[in-house]
């Protein structure tokens, strides 16, 4: 199979399947380029052709109707009508509106430095600006946060919270705390009651100090998560939660009202009660991230997000056209 592919009313090609595939999985083609190959009755988007993802298994159903409008200029050059069917040269300049350079050389497209190819195609990752190990999940043009990073991220939280709450904590260890009443689930009004005694019995400086440190530590949260998509767990570990659509910041309702303030509740009412439950329900959530193909844990279905490692084009606005 001949695949033809356009950008910027400039075409390139022709190239073989396994030489689309892996352009797509380095990102030198982006989804919102043209194709067109024999079988297809005009140009049309790649990624309405791959179903938005950086494969293309092509099929013998038809495929949809598209406006064709915005490549009726596609510039076809007479030398790549003219061309033998055994040339199976890449015209990757073209593609990205570049001047032609000499046969035989091919650009690397970040650089402009010319070098000599190895193969038929450019394993060129610029588009993912972090490494990528061998045993790293790609989805798109993010690398899905490991595993262990996750969990990281997660005790880094924790342990902000607790040197947050370190001055409560110390007080009520010189205090005859009957920690049963905060076990019966079925009698929360005696356990609020409880704990607002104890509170009342505390020092005021310690209560003021503990609350400017929690709701300093809560509000500061709140700023990167909203911003940059991270908790100050991530910032530290390098990862952040995109959308999994658009692999971009996630809307307020999902990275706010779903992911942090819902998880917030939930997670603060299973380990006031029973503080066992929280770490089973947190261990639940990361067992399901590892079997998952794109490392989704009940967290991520429900709010419909990544964690992916952190990089700067995810916190661009999208553009009106895309």
């Amino acid at each position: 199979m001949q695949i033809f592919l356009a950008r910027n009313n400039v075409q390139a090609g022709p190239y073989q399947l396994e030489q689309l595939n892996i352009m797509l999985a380095s990102g030198e083609v982006l989804l919102d380029d043209l194709m067109w190959h024999e079988g297809l009755a005009q140009w049309q988007r790649v990624g309405d052709l791959t179903n938005n993802q950086t494969v293309y298994r092509p099929t013998s159903a038809n495929t949809p109707e598209v406006n064709d409008s915005i490549i009726n200029n596609v510039t076809v050059f007479p030398e790549d009508t003219n061309k033998s069917k055994d040339d199976k040269s890449v015209s990757l300049d073209r593609l990205y509106g570049k001047p032609e350079r000499p046969k035989n050389v091919k650009a690397d497209m970040t650089t402009n430095r010319h070098q000599t190819p190895h193969n038929n195609v450019s394993l060129n990752k610029s588009t993912l600006k972090k490494a990528v190990a061998d045993n790293d999940k790609v989805v798109g043009n993010v690398v899905l946060a490991p595993i262990m990073s996750r969990v990281l991220a997660t005790a880094l939280n924790g342990l902000l919270y607790i040197l947050a709450i370190l001055p409560l904590v110390m007080a009520l260890t010189k205090m005859d705390v009957d920690y049963t009443k905060f076990q019966n689930i079925q009698d929360m009004d005696a356990a609020y009651q409880y704990s607002m005694t104890l509170m009342e019995s505390l020092p005021s400086s310690t209560l003021m100090m503990s609350q400017v440190m929690v709701f300093g530590l809560f509000a500061l949260q709140l700023v990167f998560i909203t911003m940059r998509g991270q908790s100050l767990g991530k910032l530290i570990t390098g990862i952040r939660v995109v959308d999994q659509t658009t692999h971009r910041l996630p809307s307020f309702i999902k990275l706010i009202g779903t992911r942090t303030l819902l998880l917030f509740i939930i997670y603060n009412l299973l380990f006031s009660f029973t503080s066992f439950l929280g770490f089973v329900i947190i261990a639940i959530h990361y067992y399901m991230a590892s079997k998952s193909p794109e490392n989704i844990g009940w967290h991520d279905k429900l709010a419909k997000t990544l964690v992916v490692k952190a990089d700067s084009s995810q916190l661009a606005k999208k553009s009106k056209s895309e």
